[in-house]
């Protein structure tokens, strides 16, 4: 039984879209806010921004193993589309998530940086460059989830109506 391609083209897309969202997720997970240096410990003001990025990944991963799970299980196997609203609506908020998580990401790092009294702290810009590392892989994750959302729009008529 051979795949069509937009099936491929669709586990293609969120395939990419969970790799780029586990690497974000790697990456603030090991960005520490916190270093020591000659017995002391010093401590960076933890940024929102990367919370809400933090949360916006393990949501997108979440959601993205479970439509990848749904879209293999009930639409390719069994041939169902139970859930055809849920994945068109899914796709859209998950979008957006990701969108403004990486917009809050590249802002924050941004923001640090033109704000850095110490230019030679590497230990703050080794924080910034991970947030902005991060918030730069949410951005292909929110293009991936993005074209997903275009292509469940498509898909939605066609298939509601084909019952």
């Amino acid at each position: 039984m051979a795949l069509p391609k937009s099936h491929i083209a669709i586990l293609s897309l969120r395939g990419i879209s969970l790799l780029f969202l586990l690497l974000s997720f790697v990456i603030l997970l090991n960005s520490g806010n916190t270093y020591k240096q000659d017995g002391q410990t010093y401590i960076f003001k933890k940024y929102q921004s990367y919370d809400y990025m933090f949360a916006a990944s393990i949501i997108g991963i979440g959601y993205t193993i479970l439509q990848t799970i749904g879209f293999v299980i009930f639409q390719i196997v069994m041939e169902s589309h139970k859930f055809i609203i849920f994945e068109f609506y899914g796709d859209k908020v998950i979008s957006c998530l990701l969108l403004s998580a990486a917009a809050a990401g590249l802002g924050a790092g941004i923001d640090g940086k033109s704000h850095l009294i110490d230019k030679s702290n590497d230990h703050f810009n080794n924080y910034l460059s991970k947030g902005f590392a991060a918030a730069n892989l949410l951005l292909p994750a929110f293009i991936c989830t993005g074209i997903l959302s275009i292509l469940s729009s498509y898909a939605l008529p066609k298939k509601l109506y084909r019952r």
